[in-house]
C-alpha cells in the first residue's frame, strides 16, 4: 500500500501540473474564513455573495464564516481573526489584507498549522500565504487609471490628486505606483500633474472630508482620482453637496451600483472596477482546493473554477516569490 501510494504521488501531481486541469470533487467538509478589509463594505458584501454560490455549488458541508475587522480596527483585527481562525482550527482563510507587512506574522502561524492561506484584492508578504487570487494585473491596473486620468483631462492635463483608502493598503499603493510609473514612461502623459495622494481610511465620513479638503488646497485642481470604491462615492457626493460636479472631474474605481446616480447626475464621469462577486467565487473555488488537498498550490497546476472556467497558477511578476490566479479583465463604466 505505501508503495502505491508512494507511485501514485507523482502521477497525481504530473496530471496537476501537466495534464488535465483537476476538476473539483463537491461534497469535502471544509471549515473557511472570508475575511475582508471591512465585512461593511458594499464590494465586500458582492465577495461574499460570490463565495457563497461557490460554497452551496461545491456541496461544502463546512462553514463559511464571514467576518472582519471595523475601519477603526482595521489591521489588529484582521490579526485577531487570523490568530483565532487558526486556534479554531479552520481548514482555509481567505484574506483581503488591510496591511502588506503586519499581517505575515499571523498568516505564517497559519500556514504552519496547516491552513491555507489565500489573499484576494489585497495581498500580503509572499511568504505570508499560500497564493494570491489577483482581480487584475497591478501594473495594468495603473495604465487604466492613468488612461481614465488623460482621457477625462485631454492633452492639455492638468493637475489632479489622488483620494486612496489606508496608506498601508498593498493593492491601492501598488495600483499608484503602477500609476505613477505609466505617467512618468509615456510621453502622452507629460502635462498630467500629480498634486497630492491623501486617504479617506476607507471610511465614507473621512473621505467625503479629504475630497474638500483638496478641492479647497488646490484652486486649479481638475481631477479627483479614488482607486477605493468608499473613496470614490465619498468625492462624489461631495462635489455634488459644494455644487463642484463638472468642475472637478472624479474616477477611480468603484461600484456601478453606487456611483449610477453619481454619473448620471454628471459627479463622475468614467470609472473602472472587476466583478467583486466573481473574485469572492474564485477565491472559494481556490481555497476549497486548497483545503481540501485536491491542489497543491504550485505554480504550474490548472484547474476548473466552476462556471469562471479554466485558471493557472503563476509567477506574480509584480511580487517577488509571489504566486497568483489572475482573474480578469477591467470593466470600464460612463454615462453610456
Amino acid at each position: 500500500l505505501v508503495l502505491i501510494v508512494l507511485l501514485a504521488a507523482p502521477i497525481l501531481s504530473a496530471s496537476a501540473q501537466g495534464g488535465e486541469p483537476v476538476e473539483a470533487v463537491p461534497g469535502q467538509e471544509v471549515n473557511l474564513i472570508l475575511l475582508p478589509k471591512d465585512p461593511g463594505n458594499p464590494v465586500f458584501v458582492e465577495a461574499h455573495n460570490g463565495a457563497m454560490e461557490a460554497h452551496e455549488e461545491l456541496e461544502n458541508p463546512g462553514e463559511l464564516i464571514f467576518t472582519g475587522p471595523t475601519p477603526e480596527n482595521a489591521i489588529p483585527g484582521q490579526i485577531e481573526i487570523i490568530t483565532s481562525g487558526t486556534t479554531e482550527g479552520v481548514d482555509a482563510i481567505m484574506i483581503s489584507a488591510n496591511a502588506y507587512e503586519e499581517l505575515v506574522p499571523a498568516t505564517t502561524a497559519a500556514r504552519e498549522a496547516g491552513i491555507a492561506v489565500v489573499t484576494w484584492d489585497s495581498p500580503v508578504m509572499p511568504e505570508g500565504e499560500d497564493l494570491f487570487i489577483a482581480q487584475v494585473d497591478f501594473s495594468e491596473t495603473g495604465v487604466v487609471m492613468a488612461d481614465m486620468a488623460l482621457s477625462l483631462l485631454g492633452d492639455e492635463g492638468g493637475q489632479f490628486a489622488i483620494l486612496s483608502a489606508t496608506p498601508d493598503a498593498s493593492n491601492q499603493n501598488a495600483w499608484i505606483e503602477a500609476m505613477q510609473a505609466a505617467i512618468e514612461a509615456d510621453e502622452k502623459y507629460a502635462n498630467l500633474e500629480l498634486v497630492d495622494i491623501v486617504y479617506g481610511n476607507d471610511v465614507p465620513e473621512d473621505s467625503y472630508n479629504q475630497a474638500l479638503g483638496l478641492v479647497d488646497k488646490y484652486p486649479d485642481l481638475k481631477l479627483i482620482m479614488a482607486p477605493t470604491t468608499v473613496g470614490l462615492a465619498a468625492a462624489a457626493k461631495a462635489l455634488q453637496d459644494e455644487d463642484l460636479c463638472g468642475e472637478v472631474l472624479l474616477s477611480g474605481l468603484g461600484l456601478p451600483s453606487e456611483m449610477q446616480a453619481f454619473v448620471e447626475d454628471g459627479c463622475s464621469q468614467e470609472f473602472a472596477l472587476w466583478s467583486f462577486h466573481d473574485l469572492g467565487y474564485l477565491a472559494y473555488y481556490v481555497s476549497y482546493l486548497l483545503a481540501s488537498e485536491q491542489i497543491t498550490g504550485e505554480v504550474g497546476e490548472s484547474f476548473v473554477a466552476g462556471r469562471m472556467g479554466e485558471y493557472t497558477i503563476e509567477e506574480d511578476p509584480n511580487r517577488e516569490g509571489g504566486k497568483r490566479v489572475l482573474m480578469g479583465p477591467f470593466s470600464l463604466y460612463n454615462l453610456d
